[in-house]
This record gives structure tokens, C-alpha cells and sequence, in this order.
């Protein structure tokens, strides 16, 4: 049944995503729909045990969109907009969150903590919504001059480590009604060494493919995704210890990569775009599923 729900979610996904895109929608509202048509709420077409590792293929989706990223990301490039990519991965959020949590506290009667950590839910942007779209530009040269998709792509990865650490502040209070300031060193720390860990596994994989020459692209491409596998499994292994952005570590391996060795990125970042034609669609289908629509409802 894990195979079947696995075919559904590709051929329905695929299919939904080209209906959308026919009548001028995006690829994403239809794949969407399909997720939300297929949850257990309404047809429930999914096997439990699918749905079960759901989250676990989310991550692996985002993993492949974030390394594509940073191997079409130049070094020279990031560093030209740094104050410019900084300040756009905390002042639009920090704006949106002050704006939601002022009228959910007023119009929904909510706490002013439930209220920010409304916000902070709603404010979070999505890698894998904003990364495909910024490489594409990039490949088609639009912008690029400006550097304005390399500073979105680099905003946007640290505005989700800036709105989860929020969230991870408001939901601790809400919870406990204790403010965890400290939790705010989280922020410098997980980029810190997201950072670090994704130049240690860059100079590993330069290292591991200089030794063996002869090693075919495919097998490159997997080293680099088992490398962002670990990567995201040391962020959890790590997480009662110490904050790190295990997304950022792939990122910033990618990043390494390319600059060493411009070429190989290039030919890597076509593997990593067939790889996320059927990642995008199951991302995309699961997130639809994750809804809950009997709560809408019930709401409503």
C-alpha cells in the first residue's frame, strides 16, 4: 500500500499541477488541492504507513531544493548583498509578526503571546516556494547583475531560522508561561554552525571526489545528498545541546562546492533539478495532505 499511495500522490500531483498551471494558476495551488483532496478527511486514498514518514519526505524534498540552491549561489555574490541579505531575513518577518500580532490580540481576543505566535506561523517563508523560483531567474540571467535572487535565496534561508526561533520563544511561553530569553542566542549560534558544518562537508566532498577522479556524476550527487542527510540528522541528534541549522549546512556546502569547482556545480545542479521534479510534487501533495480540513470546519 506504500507503493500504491506513492504512485497516487506523482500521478495525481502531476496531473494537478498541470491543471492549475493550463487555466494560469501555479503548479503549487494545484498540487495542493490534490494533497487536501487525498487526506484521510475526504477521499483518503493514502496508506496510514505513507502517511506515517510524510514529514521525513517533506525534508528530503526541501534538502534537494536547498542543495540545487546553493550550487547556482556564488560566494562573491553573497557577499556583495551580506547587509542586504541580513536585513531581509529579519525586518520584513519582524514587521509581518508585529502586524499580526497586534490585530489577532485586538480582532480575535487572543493573547498577546498567542497572537505572536500566530504570527510567527504566518510570517515564515518557505524555502521550497521561493528557492525554485530564484533559481530560475538566476538561470535565465534576470536580475542577476543586481544580485537580487541571490539576496532572496540567502534572506529567505536565515528568515526561517529567525521566525522558528521565535516560535520556539512563544510557544515555550504559551506552554509555560516563562520567557525563555536565552533562547534567542539560538539564532546567531544555529547560523553560525550551520554555516561551519556545511564548509566541513564541502571540503569533504571536494576531497573525497579529487581522490577518486573517476567517479560519475550520479554517485557525486548522491555523496552530496547523503552528506545534507546527515547533515539534517546532526541538527537533530545535536538539538538538546546546541542550535544548528542543518538546512543552512547544505546550503553552505553546496555554496563551497561551486566555488571550487564551478563546472561540477553546474552539472550537479542538473541532477538536482530531475531529482526535485518528483520531490517539488510530493512536498507539495504532503503539505496538502497535512491539513486538516475537519478543524476548517469545524471553525467555519
Amino acid at each position: 500500500m506504500f507503493v500504491l499511495s506513492l504512485a497516487i500522490v506523482l500521478l495525481l500531483g502531476a496531473l494537478g499541477g498541470w491543471c492549475a498551471q493550463k487555466i494560469g494558476f501555479p503548479r503549487i495551488v494545484g498540487m495542493l488541492l490534490i494533497g487536501i483532496g487525498i487526506e484521510p478527511a475526504c477521499l483518503n486514498l493514502l496508506d496510514a504507513s505513507f502517511l506515517a514518514v510524510s514529514a521525513d519526505i517533506r525534508q528530503i524534498a526541501l534538502i534537494i531544493i536547498l542543495l540545487k540552491a546553493g550550487l547556482n549561489l556564488d560566494f562573491s555574490d553573497v557577499k556583495k548583498v551580506g547587509v542586504s541579505a541580513m536585513l531581509l531575513s529579519f525586518v520584513p518577518a519582524t514587521f509581518e509578526i508585529i502586524a499580526y500580532t497586534i490585530f489577532a490580540h485586538f480582532l480575535l481576543k487572543l493573547s498577546f503571546f498567542e497572537a505572536m505566535l500566530m504570527g510567527t506561523v504566518l510570517a515564515a517563508v518557505s524555502p521550497a516556494v521561493v528557492v525554485p523560483k530564484m533559481v530560475s531567474l538566476i538561470e535565465e540571467k534576470y536580475g542577476t547583475k543586481q544580485c537580487v535572487p541571490q539576496m532572496i535565496m540567502a534572506g529567505a534561508s536565515c528568515d526561517d531560522i529567525f521566525v522558528l526561533v521565535l516560535f520556539g520563544i512563544c510557544l515555550s511561553v504559551v506552554q509555560s508561561g516563562k520567557i525563555g530569553w536565552t533562547s534567542l542566542l539560538d539564532l546567531p549560534l544555529s547560523i553560525g554552525s550551520g554555516v561551519l558544518l556545511g564548509l566541513l562537508f564541502g571540503i569533504f566532498f571536494l576531497f573525497v571526489q579529487r581522490k577518486e577522479k573517476t567517479m560519475a556524476y550520479s554517485l557525486q550527487m548522491v555523496l552530496a545528498l547523503a552528506l545534507g542527510f546527515l547533515a539534517m540528522g546532526m541538527e537533530t541528534l545535536l538539538k538538546p545541546v546546541m542550535a544548528m541549522s542543518g538546512l543552512l549546512a547544505v546550503m553552505s556546502m553546496a555554496m563551497w562546492i561551486r566555488k571550487k569547482e564551478e563546472k561540477k556545480a553546474a552539472l550537479l545542479s542538473k541532477q538536482a533539478t530531475s531529482l526535485w521534479s518528483a520531490a517539488e510534487i510530493l512536498l507539495f501533495v504532503l503539505v496538502g495532505a497535512a491539513v486538516q480540513i475537519e478543524y476548517i470546519a469545524q471553525v467555519g
